[in-house]
């Protein structure tokens, strides 16, 4: 029998005013049905939104390390259920056994360092100007915020929103993708099983059009922190905008991976294939573009195509190289751009197919895809696919190489594999990326660290993750004492 799970709202799971509900399936066998969510609307957002609003004074005085014992606790309630939820995010969204385990146990990270963190949330002390008196600042929480997240990443990113939020005093309405809700709801479960006062944090499933735009529009929410695609972000960043209210949109990738002469290529082949096909390529940081100098071209492209014949296609529950696609939706737009990739001219050297035979037939899996002959101007070379597809394009020096990369839209997460320190450096201070990256695959992310993008990628307020994960959702006064 398949489960049907409620909105967390005001501490209670309660069903939509909608009665209606929309299943999710497992993408690994489309006829295996998860679970059943809540179809809400805009009464349900705003019913969570008013819980929210009327716990926030309560949850803003509470001291800082009393919240943080609350989500210290949430991160053990999810260390103990890690295992549930590795399968529960593997079912859902179709990553491997591995790359699940790793991104419960970064949630897990996420909520552990947060709660440490708020014993560090103050101020700081300056000299003022003249005698007797003291000049300092202090942090406050912006009030009631909303988060609005994507379906690649269901525990990590809801994770590293949630928890500055609550830590910094804040109060929360949660909406995840309805792709993959099933990750976040547990996350909201360890939460409730840490005592979390009821309203603080507040958990509604549903379409964008419906929960979506209520939490970017209504006048009690004070932020709104979105990560998706530039074109929905974008149209986020613009209703938040109209009454003022903190935005923070990390959006698409078209993330290049640099290869240099002094490289070893079978490392280099290493640190492309990870990047381009882990996750199956749904990962904004994903290396999309392998730029790659002249003299080595084609002994990388030979390489390439064997590692990604190479790897094992499969159930993620199996643990294999490489997952499904989430949806038939997914897979059909990346099996579109392979063809626009062959319209264009560029050479399919390997890849781009779906399987349908044996354990594929009911899934939505697809052959790794390496291009060559890639021009820049091409499509495949300048928009976001969101799955395996690595096109290989040519540089005739470092120069051409840096220029190559930095000419798209986006400028998320970039690297480079070299053994000239002189080019690690340039391409350092020369690349238009948020992230850059020297001998290391494009995906991956220190936790403490800042998080976002340049260009298009990114509203470009406010970094995600470590201290400034803290700075976007609390605001600053400044205290003059003449005493």
């Amino acid at each position: 029998m398949v489960t049907t799970y409620g909105n967390y709202v005001n501490g209670e799971w309660s069903d939509s005013k909608s009665g209606a509900t929309f299943k999710v399936t497992n993408p690994a066998d489309s006829n295996d049905v998860v679970a059943r969510f809540q179809e809400s609307t805009s009464s349900d957002a705003e019913t969570a939104i008013q819980a929210a609003v009327t716990a926030q004074d309560e949850w803003a005085e509470t001291p800082a390390p009393a919240r943080g014992e609350f989500l210290k606790q949430a991160g053990q309630e999810l260390g103990e259920r890690k295992e549930e939820a590795t399968e529960t995010l593997v079912r859902e969204e179709g990553k491997t056994r591995s790359e699940a385990a790793g991104e419960v146990q970064r949630a897990i990270d996420i909520f552990h360092y947060y709660a440490q963190k708020t014993r560090d949330l103050g101020g700081v002390v300056k000299s003022p100007s003249g005698r007797d008196k003291e000049l300092y600042t202090k942090r406050e929480p912006l009030g009631t915020v909303s988060i609005i997240t994507p379906w690649n990443y269901p525990i990590a990113i809801p994770s590293w929103k949630l928890a500055p939020a609550l830590a910094a005093g804040n109060t929360v309405v949660a909406k995840p993708a309805s792709e993959a809700p099933n990750s976040t709801r547990i996350i909201f479960e360890c939460l409730d099983e840490a005592g979390l006062p009821n309203g603080v944090a507040n958990y509604v499933t549903g379409p964008g059009s419906e929960v979506g735009s209520s939490l970017t529009n209504h006048e009690d929410i004070d932020a709104v922190s979105f990560t998706g695609s530039t074109a929905v972000g974008t149209t986020v960043a613009e209703a938040a905008s109209e009454d003022l209210k903190r935005c923070q949109c990390e959006m698409g990738g078209k993330n290049p991976t640099v290869v240099m002469p002094s490289a070893d290529i079978e490392e280099a082949v290493e640190i492309l294939g990870v990047g381009a096909f882990g996750t199956t390529g749904q990962s904004c940081t994903a290396a999309s573009r392998a730029i790659v100098h002249e003299q080595v071209y084609d002994e990388f492209v030979t390489a390439m195509v064997e590692y990604a014949k190479d790897v094992e296609v499969g159930p993620g529950l199996e643990d294999p190289g490489m997952g499904p696609h989430v949806s038939e939706s997914e897979l059909e737009s990346t099996l579109k751009y392979v063809n626009i990739g062959e319209e264009e001219g560029a050479t399919l050297e390997t890849g781009g197919t779906r399987l349908t035979d044996g354990e594929y037939t009911d899934g939505y899996y697809i052959c790794p895809a390496v291009f060559s002959d890639v021009d820049n101007d091409m499509r495949i070379a300048q928009e976001e696919i969101f799955g395996p597809v690595l096109s290989v394009i040519k540089a005739n020096d470092f120069e051409d190489a840096l220029e190559l990369a930095n000419d798209v839209d986006y400028g998320l997460s970039a690297s480079i594999v070299t053994q000239d320190l002189t080019e690690a450096d340039k391409f350092i201070d020369g690349i238009e990326a948020g992230v850059a990256k020297v001998n290391e695959k494009t995906t991956g992310l220190e936790l403490h660290v800042p998080f976002g993008g340049f260009k298009q990628s990114s509203t470009n307020t406010y970094r995600e993750q470590g201290d400034a994960g803290l700075d976007f959702f609390t605001s600053t006064k400044t205290i003059y004492r003449n005493y």
